[in-house]
C-alpha cells in the first residue's frame, strides 16, 4: 500500500517516466520543463520522496536519475503501459 500511495501522488509517475525516458541523469530545470513546467516546490517534493524511497538518486553534480530499483519499477509497469495503449486506441 505504501508503494501505491507514493505512485498515486500527483506528478509522481510523470517524474519517473521522464527520468526513464531521458535515459541519462537530468538536471532539475530540464526535468521541470519536461514535466510541463510543474512548480519547483512540487517537483522538489516528488524528487525527495523518490530519493527517500530509493527510486531516484541525485548524482554528485546535482542531476537526477533512476536507481536500479526505479528501473525495475518501470519494467514492472510495462504491462500497464501496454494496456493503456490499447485503451487509448479504443477510445479513439
Amino acid at each position: 500500500m505504501a508503494a501505491l500511495d507514493l505512485l498515486g501522488r500527483r506528478w509522481t509517475l510523470r517524474v519517473i517516466w521522464e527520468l526513464h525516458r531521458h535515459g541519462a541523469p537530468i538536471g532539475f530545470r530540464d526535468l521541470q520543463r519536461r514535466c510541463d513546467d510543474m512548480s519547483s516546490s512540487v517537483l522538489s517534493t516528488r524528487l525527495t520522496e523518490l530519493r527517500e524511497s530509493d527510486i531516484a538518486t541525485q548524482t554528485p553534480d546535482g542531476a537526477w536519475q533512476l536507481t536500479a530499483l526505479g528501473t525495475d519499477l518501470v519494467t514492472a509497469m510495462g504491462p500497464l503501459l501496454e494496456w493503456s495503449r490499447v485503451w487509448a486506441e479504443r477510445r479513439g
